[in-house]
Parts: structure tokens; sequence; C-alpha cells
């Protein structure tokens, strides 16, 4: 290594290196000389014959324009460019023939260099090797007319084989900086403004065909397409290098770019531009893999106030696809297509999570119809992901007519019932089990980008659901139910409702439903038909029960919420037909009704069943009441047992007597109204309303106030065992009291007849008209009439009945004169 450094050390200070060091040193100088002194002939030469260069530059120009070019000051500049000779442009403006129509200059720029070929200018001709452009204004204009200012360009005459020359004039490089370049198209409502920093071409020429690349960074201030709807990328900056190459047979220019910068994201772009005369025909494709809301900003704002109210969590590989008329108005065709893995997807209405998709819009849905909102549609394919945890499918759905939102398409589901439970705290429903699947056509508007009225036809399936209904603090276990939706109604099939040793199967159609739910659920009417084996009526009270209405805060109304409204507000009619029920002690069998539930109320229309012997018709309303429920009815009781009729509703609230004391068959009509209690007890002392009654084949057995009478009056008569040929009479009920008009009693001990006010509590008054005849063969009297005749011979017995601090005591006298 020393040895090398020793060696190289002596050839630097041999006289062969110096005598090589100052030959190389005088080249360079003289190269320099020679720059200096070319440079300097080129000044001198350019002073000598500046006239005439500027006037063969203005010919030049004016040449090839109709209009007018005007430069403040020609320069030369030293050295620069060398060995072209470079000129310096001061104060340049370019205007057509019609600016003082339009008022818009095609060029301003402070200076513009430009690089001319020496050999050329030698030879007296103009052949530009360089352009400069610097700190210009370029501004392009096309009025409504289609007249622009960029045709101040007179067309090149186009020239035969023999006719080429190479002396012809052309630009090989450009370069532009701090240029305010803008198209201004009124024909197509197209407005293009770029700040351009920097541009940089070098074009290689092949006859009248050409090809560069192009340095371009520039800001883009507008890329509107259509100016009513705004600009693409706006305030974006754009940098990269675009292959360009023109092609003078096709009058086409091509342009590609790779991992364009696009702001902060990168693009790789094909498009072309046709020059054909009379058309203006472009075409942009664009591809990157981005984020939605970087994408969605640099669309044009009618589209992207739209796409902000989405997001996705994940970036996204989407294709753009623009083609259109720079020469036609309104929008170009534009084809949006986007492929979605495993994405969060979040929506106005919610998240949609293990998100997946192919995804496509396009503004010109139907090929007839135009490039615009209208006609816009957003299409998607193989949907799937988990909405509030229900996982969906959707082998396709359309969101057409971005002006009016509607979207249309078909949705399966398979999940469990469970996932329907809401996490708020407004809970209204709680499912603990159960298993569905839907398989549905749907529509919905979307209004403000919300789901709105979603409409369904098709099927969903549920088995094995059980539920807790909170505001009617109704259970249910085990449920099945298949909903059929289709364009004229809502069919509920195969419903079997099994709660405790209840088993209820319900079957139902909702006509209209469609158009009803939504706009009109109090219209809306639910019909059923039910069947049940046995049933306990107590425990269904509670689906009677009023919710309790919360004051919550205003907020956007979820499907919940709307399918909660619905349920609240619609009406109900049942035809319902049992083989057994059991209401307290009373067990009625073939029951039959027409039951309607409007807005809590249960009205009971044409009611029938046999009970205790005999049977019942019977209209009734039933209504929520507080913790109690008012009912109202009217009823005609045929032939029943009075005892087990009594005992099956605890006698009524009677305790002066109870059913052991009677036996027979009770008919009688009922209009009364009362409450019951959330047990389905009848509350004592609540009855109101008019009761005719009659009793046939009856016996009174051990009633402790004629017994007690009996022992001193009719010592003979056996009054524990008395039957009655006739017992019939007329109620008023009043609460507590009871009004006892004609209630006529005629036995085989005594006849009597009783008058007054008998009372639950406090405050009976009854008269009591005993003959003291022996009436046992009366029964045997032939007619009416007769046992009329006959009923008051002989000694009369007045007493009266009243309460004696809450018992009842047998007084003699008339009612109002007791003695």
């Amino acid at each position: 290594m020393k040895a090398l450094l020793h060696h190289i050390k002596s050839f630097l200070q041999s006289s062969h290196f110096k005598i090589y060091a100052k030959r190389f040193g005088f080249f360079i100088l003289g190269c320099i000389a020679f720059v200096i002194i070319a440079s300097g002939a080129l000044s001198f030469y350019f002073n000598q014959n500046k006239t005439e260069i500027i006037a063969k530059i203005n010919t030049k120009i004016n040449e090839n324009i109709n209009g007018k070019f005007h430069v403040g000051d020609f320069q030369y500049k030293f050295l620069t460019g060398f060995p072209n000779f470079t000129l310096a442009l001061k104060d340049v403006e370019i205007k057509d023939n019609q600016w003082h129509i339009h008022k818009h200059t095609l060029l301003k720029a402070k200076e513009i260099e430009v690089r001319l070929n020496v050999w050329s200018l030698l030879q007296n001709e103009i052949n530009i090797h360089k352009m400069l452009i610097n700190d210009a204004d370029i501004y392009v204009y096309k009025a409504e007319n289609g007249y622009s200012n960029a045709n101040l360009f007179k067309p090149k005459k186009k020239k035969s084989a023999g006719d080429k020359s190479d002396t012809e004039t052309s630009i090989d490089q450009i370069d532009l900086n701090d240029v305010h370049f803008t198209l201004d198209n009124h024909v197509g409502h197209k407005l293009f403004d770029f700040e351009i920093e920097s541009l940089k071409s070098k074009v290689d020429f092949d006859g009248d065909n050409w090809e560069t690349d192009v340095y371009l960074r520039t800001n883009i201030e507008s890329l509107a397409f259509n100016t009513v709807h705004g600009s693409f990328a706006k305030q974006k900056i754009l940098e990269g290098t675009f292959n360009v190459s023109y092609s003078d047979e096709k009058e086409k220019i091509d342009v590609v770019t790779k991992n364009l910068k696009i702001g902060t994201d990168s693009f790789d772009i094909i498009a072309f531009f046709n020059l054909t005369e009379g058309k203006a025909l472009f075409g942009i494709n664009i591809s990157t893999t981005i984020l939605w809301q970087n994408a969605s900003n640099l669309l044009s704002a009618n589209i992207s106030s739209k796409l902000n109210r989405f997001d996705l969590k994940e970036e996204i590989d989407v294709n753009c696809d623009i083609k259109g008329d720079f020469n036609q108005e309104g929008d170009p065709k534009i084809v949006v297509q986007a492929e979605v893995k495993n994405n969060e997807l979040s929506i106005p209405d919610g998240l949609i999570t293990d998100c997946g998709f192919k995804g496509i819009f396009t503004n010109n849905f139907k090929p007839k119809d135009g490039f615009n909102d209208a006609n816009s549609a957003v299409i998607l394919t193989r949907f799937s992901g988990k909405y509030k945890n229900i996982p969906l499918t959707i082998p396709q759905a359309v969101i057409n007519n971005l002006e009016k939102p509607l979207a249309t398409g078909i949705v399966n589901s398979d999940f469990d019932i469970e996932n329907l439970n809401e996490e708020d705290t407004e809970k209204w429903i709680h499912f603990t089990e159960g298993h569905a699947s839907a398989n549905l056509k749907f529509q919905f508007d979307i209004v403000d980008l919300y789901i709105t009225k979603p409409r369904f036809i098709g099927n969903v399936n549920v088995k094995d659901v059980s539920f807790h209904f909170i505001p009617k603090n109704l259970h249910a276990e085990k449920v099945n139910v298949q909903l059929d939706f289709t364009e004229k109604a809502l069919l509920i099939k195969k419903i079997a409702y099994k709660h405790n040793k209840n088993i209820i199967y319900l079957e139902g159609k909702i006509d209209n439903f469609l158009n009803l739910y939504y706009d009109a659920p109090e219209k809306m009417i639910v019909n059923w038909d039910i069947y049940c084996p046995n049933i306990d009526l107590k425990q269904f009270l509670g689906v009677l029960a009023s919710s309790q209405k919360k004051k919550v805060t205003a907020k956007k109304a979820t499907m919940s919420d709307q399918l909660r409204n619905a349920i609240e507000k619609c009406v109900v009619d049942i035809n319902i037909k049992a083989d057994k029920i059991n209401y307290n002690k009373l067990t009625a069998t073939n029951t039959k009704a027409e039951i309607q539930m409007i807005d809590s109320h249960l009205v009971i229309k044409n009611g029938s069943l046999q009970t205790s012997g005999g049977s019942i018709t019977f209209n009734t309303t039933i209504s929520p009441n507080g913790k109690n429920y008012n009912f109202v009815s009217n009823a005609q009781v045929n032939r029943v047992d009075i005892a087990s009729f009594l005992k099956s509703f605890n006698n009524f609230g009677i305790t002066s007597f109870s059913p052991k004391n009677i036996k027979g068959r009770l008919s009688s009509h009922a209009n009364v109204s009362g409450f019951i209690n959330s047990r389905g007890e009848l509350l004592t002392n609540s009855m109101h309303g008019k009761l005719d009654f009659k009793v046939t084949q009856g016996a009174l057995l051990n009633f402790e106030p004629i017994v007690k009478v009996g022992k001193f009056a009719f010592p003979f008569r056996d009054v524990q065992n008395i039957t009655f040929s006739d017992l019939s009479g007329n109620l008023n009920m009043r609460g507590e009291q009871i009004d006892i008009n004609n209630l006529l009693i005629s036995s085989n001990v005594l006849n009597l007849d009783i008058n007054g006010i008998y009372s639950f509590g406090r405050g009976t008054n009854l008269a009591l008209t005993i003959p003291l005849r022996n009436s046992k063969n009366d029964a045997k009297l032939a007619s009416q009439e007769e046992r009329d005749a006959v009923r008051d011979r002989g000694i009369v017995l007045h007493l009266v009945a009243v309460d004696d601090e809450g018992k009842m005591k047998i007084k003699w006298g008339k009612k109002g004169k007791e003695k």
C-alpha cells in the first residue's frame, strides 16, 4: 500500500504530469474563452440585428394567430442556454380579435424566455429550441356560441410528402413556472383552473406526431366538469410525470401516468383527448387504493356531500372512468367501481361490521336519460355484513335516483333472535331465545340519507322464540311465527304461543300493510284467527295493561320505535274459538267470540259459551283503568246452574247467603258495568246497571234470615228446604247498594215479596211482605191468574230487614214505618 502511494506521489511530481496538466488547463481556458467570445458575438449580433430579429419573431407569431401580439421589451440573455440564442420577452400579451367583447386575455406573462437555434438563426430562420414561461396567466375562454379565444391560432396547412422541410418551426421544450392556467368553457359549464408551480416538457417529434414526458406540480383550484355541481379535487396539490403522445392521423392525445400524487394519495391514470374538428371527446380512467373519506373529498360537492355521510374504516380499491365531450353541456359519464373486503361501514342509521361488497356508481343508470343525479345509481353486489349483530347478505341492491333516492334489492338473513335486543335504556321487548331466517325483497326511500319506510315482500320464519314484552309485562315461551309479506297484505302463519299450561294457535292477516304501517298505523287492522284447546283467561289480562309513557328527548325514530308505535296504535280483530276456558272458578266450553283490540281496549262481540249446564251470550268492553280494568257488558244467561254460576263469580260479593243456599236454573239479562283487578277478580261494590233474572226449578236451602223467621212464624213448615215455583226479580245495581224491585218468591213454604235496598256494606232497608197462609199446594193451581188470586189471602206479615251496625235484623213493620 505504501509503495502504491509512493508511486502515485512520484507520478504527480513528474515533469510529464505537469506538461499534461498545463495543456488541459489551456484547453479549459480556451473553451471558456470560446463560450465568452461566442456569447459576445451573439450579443453583438443581436444588438446589430435586434430590429430584424424582433421583426422576424413578430412576423412568425403573427403568421400563426388572428389577434394581437404585444411585447413590452426584448432582451438578450448573455451565456444563458448556450449554444442557443436566448431571448427574454418582457410583458407579453396575446389577445384574440374579439377581446373587446369577452375581455379575457389568452396570455399575459411577465417574461417568456425563448431559446433559438443559432444555426437556423444564421440562415434567417426561426427555430425555437426551448420556451420558458414565467409568472404568467393563461386564460382559455369558450363562449356559449362556441367561439374560443384560443381560436386565434391559424390552422396549419397540410403539406405533401415532397414539401417536408427540416427547417419547419417547432418547439422542442416547454417549461412553465408560476403560471395560472384557466379553461373556462361556457358551452359545457366546465371550469378548469390550475396554479401551476412547475411544468417541464421535452418533445420528441416524428413528423407531425410527437411524444413527451411532462412533469407537473400544480394546485387544483377547479376541476369542474359541471360548474353547477362543483369541482373535483378542489384545493389539492397534483404532482407527477405524464407520458403524453399525439397522433396526427387519429387527431388524438393519449396520456398515461403512474403514481400520480393528488393530495396524499397515489393514482394511476390513463386518458385520451380527441381533437377532431367539431368534437372534443375525452376519457379518463383512474385507479387507486384509498380511504373512503379521501376519495369522497376528491369528488364534486354534489357527490361528496352524500358520500361523506358514509365511511369505510379500511382502504378500498377504486376505479373511476370519466367520459364526455368538452363541447357538450352537463356532466360527463362517470362510472366508479369499488371492491370492499373485511371492512367496517358507517351509515347514517348505524354501523355495519364484517362488511364486504362490490359497488358501482353510475350517473347514467338508464342510457337514454342523460348524465345527472336523477339518473344516477349505486349498485351493490355480493353484499355481506352485520347490522346490530344481525348478519345480512344482499345478492344485489340498487339505490336509484340520487335526487329522491329509492333503494331496492333482496336481503337474506339467518340469526339468533337475541341479537335483536337493543342496548339502550328504553327497552320495550327482550328476547331470551329463538332463531329467525328471512328472505325478503325490499324497497325503501332514503331521506337525507336515512332509511325511511322500508317495504318488504317475502317471508320471515321464527322458531322457538321466547321474549318479555315489557310495556304489557307479558312473557312468551317457545313461539313459532311465519310471516309472509305480499303486495296486498301481511300474512301471519303457524304461530303456536305457549304460556305456562296454555297453548294458543294463531293465524293473522293485515290488509294494505305496506301503506298503513308507516302512514296510518291507527287504521291498520290486524285480523286474527285464534284457537285455544285450553286457556286460563286471567293470565292474559296483562295484555291490556297501559304502556307507561316516558318523557324522552327528541330523537330520530328507529325501525324498532316504528314497530312499537304500530303495535300500540293498530286495531286488532280476533275470531276466537276455545275448547275450554277457565276464568276464576268458571269453566266454559265451546267458546266463540269476535274480539277487537283498539288502543288497549278489548271489545268482545257475539260472544257465546257453555258453562254450568247452560249457555251465555254476551258483548263486552274491557278497558285499562289505572291498576284495574273497567268492563261494560250486555249478557244473556240461559238456564245455567245457579249455584255453580254464583260460585264461579264469588257470589258477586253477596255475603248474606252463599251458593250452597240456593239451587236451580238461572236465566237473566244483564246490562252492567264494573271493575275487575289484574288477577281477574270482580271488585266488590263496583257494579252498576240493571239485571233481570228468573230461576226455575229453584230451591232455597238453610237461608238463615228465612230460617230465623220460620222458627216462630211457621214452626210446622219446612223452612230449611224451600222450593220455588216462581223466583224472579229486577235489580238496579249502584255499586255498594242494589235496588230490589218486585222480587217475587213463590214457594212450597210461603210466598214472599221483597222491595227496597240491599247493601253490601251499610244501609240495607228491605220491605218483606209475607202471607202466612200455607202455599204448599199453590203450584198445583192450573194458571198464573189463579195463583195470583190466592197469593195474599189470609194474614199477611209486613217485615223490614234493616242494617244494624253491619248486621241484618228483621223487624215488624213496613218500610219506613217500623213497629
